[in-house]
């Protein structure tokens, strides 16, 4: 008996790994999987881990790795039709019945299957003869080395009507089968079926079980009119609901299980390479947007995948379109993230330019839906009117409602619209004391937050519109390149912040991390608070503390020195603080008797203190705290 794909995705989608599994090992829930003893090796120590969200099984002592079918298989020695039978009867799903003509059809698509892999033993073999050279000099120039070829299946496609089709024909194949695989093009006119794919690198196309079912062609020639090339709709191959990497994806994310890196869906099958070899599961579309059949099998591997985009306006643009597709698919526990590369380098670029841990680096920064979403709304038109802004409001109305869970709906409309008053906030009251007097520290550090508010909405798009200081930036930026100097001055950070109120959201959570005992290191630390909802505001951090002129930055002062150096500046920015409070204080009722001689010397100190970090001379006699 034969399944087809869907029977089978189906039957997956319907059973959790780990009560499968759970029956013969046991297993205890740790963050986001299970782990247990491995059953195919005697061990001490746990390694073998299910994850529930990517439908598989990993056990590192022996490497073995699958779904719930193959764990069967593995375990109870079954056929995969026996294990498909029995969880098949678990799922309440009726087995297919016998079918002459799908058998038949089957069949026909196996012996497909058949020439499309001696099809890419071909195109392997052309890319190291003579006849490759050009394929292989765009590779080297593309920095992937000759022992990746074999792993990503590459191959050249001569500049011959008829080299691919001469070759399989001898071996028996029939000129209609390879048309209706994709591989030649028959003539509408009529005559001979000629080789569709000529000139060009080839990338095989796997489907979700790790079957050849096309190819798609990199031209050599810059004057061809498609740059790339992708076998056309077949009884194999259907575009809306393939990826291309996917089998290798998940390779990746069992390999990497212990991890918390999702998917990630790039532009193209050389930036799909680059995020394997640098050990990121990715897959790309195929050359279109991606389709609701699509996203929703990147759901079933991963519970919020990562969307790249550039970071330039046609990146953008790419990113609201996914967006506009994804919004009524969207359920709780089912969400996008996205990742908008700047500097107009794609992932290829940057593995090339800045090596895989960089590359890395830039893919956990992601940022929420919710957040992209708002800024397309908010990028939509000028917001200069009383009239635009209320447009603006019954567009995130509209968005939210586009989502068609309800309760998913709802928290939507929420969010959007905190959003939107972090955006256009009401003009805040200066605090006052009693008869009319500023409150303490003489400064308004912004409204509370509101009921539900995000972090996003309350900081991220502060950084859109307002620059922050250098000076707090530098100090920011000092304890997030080594979050060790934040341990002697944990109530003062708590207090203070690094200076700045558009700061104080990320100075109290990195206080939270080290309370709680986490101990993070600087990259960690970024890419924690960029997940969080921070990562608009560490990107101003990053530009604000390039003007600073911080000695504690440079990369060639010792570290004790720099924390020295980081730790004076601190408690001259704090101590400014402290003289700011006394003075407000002093001025209340309370404190008439105060001395007015006492009075102007702690003024003048702060005066000088504020001076001091305003010009940057605190660098130069930090002494002054």
């Amino acid at each position: 008996m034969r399944f087809d794909e869907r029977f089978i995705e189906e039957l997956k989608a319907r059973l959790r790994p780990s009560d499968i599994i759970g029956r013969t090992v046991k297993l205890k829930r740790q963050g986001r999987e299970f782990v247990g003893l491995s059953p195919f090796s005697k061990e001490k120590s746990p390694s073998f881990f299910v994850n529930d969200d990517k439908g598989f099984f990993h056990d590192f002592s022996s490497g073995k790795h699958g779904d719930v079918i193959t764990f069967l298989q593995e375990t109870e020695r079954l056929s995969f039709v026996e294990a498909v039978s029995r969880l098949a009867g678990e799922a309440g799903m009726q087995l297919p019945a016998e079918d002459p003509q799908a058998a038949e059809r089957e069949q026909k698509r196996q012996g497909l299957a058949d020439w499309m892999d001696l099809a890419q033993k071909w195109f392997a073999a052309n890319l190291r003869r003579n006849v490759g050279k050009a394929a292989r000099d765009y590779l080297e120039k593309r920095g992937l080395p000759e022992d990746q070829w074999e792993r990503f299946g590459l191959g050249y496609a001569p500049n011959d009507r008829e080299g691919l089709k001469q070759a399989l024909v001898q071996r028996g194949a029939r000129p209609g089968d390879l048309v209706e695989a994709g591989l030649l093009i028959a003539p509408e006119s009529g005559g001979q079926p000629y080789d569709r794919f000529r000139d060009r690198l080839m990338f095989p196309i796997l489907d979700a079980r790790g079957r050849i079912v096309s190819f798609g062609g990199r031209a050599m020639n810059p004057d061809d009119r498609a740059k790339y090339l992708n076998g056309p709709e077949t009884s194999l191959f259907h575009k809306g609901a393939t990826l291309y990497g996917l089998p290798e994806a998940r390779r990746i994310m069992g390999a990497e299980s212990r991890g918390e890196q999702g998917i990630i869906v790039v532009e193209g099958y050389m930036d799909v390479i680059a995020c394997h070899r640098a050990g990121l599961p990715a897959v790309a579309p195929m050359g279109t947007a991606l389709t609701e059949e699509q996203m929703e099998r990147l759901w079933r591997v991963s519970s919020e995948p990562v969307l790249s985009f550039d970071g330039d306006a046609a990146g953008l643009r790419a990113a609201y379109r996914s967006i506009e597709r994804a919004l009524p698919l969207l359920k709780p526990g089912k969400s996008f993230r996205f990742a908008l590369l700047e500097g107009g380098q794609d992932p290829d670029d940057i593995l090339r330019d800045k090596g895989a841990p960089a590359l890395r680096q830039v893919m956990a920064a992601t940022r929420p839906f919710a957040e992209v979403l708002f800024r397309r709304e908010v990028e939509a038109e000028p917001l200069d009117t009383p009239e635009r802004k209320a447009g603006l409001k019954g567009r995130l109305r509209q968005a939210a409602n586009a989502v068609q869970d309800k309760d998913l709906a709802e928290q939507y409309r929420r969010d959007l619209f905190d959003r939107f008053d972090a955006l256009f906030p009401r003009q805040p009251q200066r605090p006052q004391q009693p008869g009319g007097r500023p409150g303490p520290g003489g400064r308004w550090r912004g409204p509370p937050p509101l009921q539900g508010q995000t972090v996003e909405g309350a900081q991220a798009m502060q950084a859109l519109f307002r620059s922050v200081e250098p000076i707090a930036a530098a100090l920011a930026h000092g304890a997030l390149d080594d979050p060790e100097r934040l341990d002697d001055h944990m109530e003062a950070v708590a207090r203070y912040g690094f200076g700045d109120p558009a700061l104080d959201g990320l100075a109290q959570e990195m206080v939270r991390l080290r309370f709680s005992g986490r101990t993070l290191d600087s990259a960690a630390l970024r890419r924690h608070l960029a997940q969080s909802g921070h990562d608009a505001m560490l990107r101003e951090v990053e530009k604000a503390a390039a003007k600073s002129g911080a000695p504690f930055l440079a990369t060639d002062k010792p570290l004790g020195e720099a924390r020295t150096r980081w730790s004076q500046a601190f408690d001259a920015l704090t101590r400014a603080a402290a003289l700011d409070e006394a003075l407000a204080s002093a001025k209340s009722e309370a404190h008439k008797a105060f001395d007015n001689s006492a009075f102007a010397l702690v003024k003048a100190e702060r005066d000088a203190l504020r001076r001091a970090i305003k010009t940057g001379t605190i660098w130069e006699d930090s002494t002054s705290s």
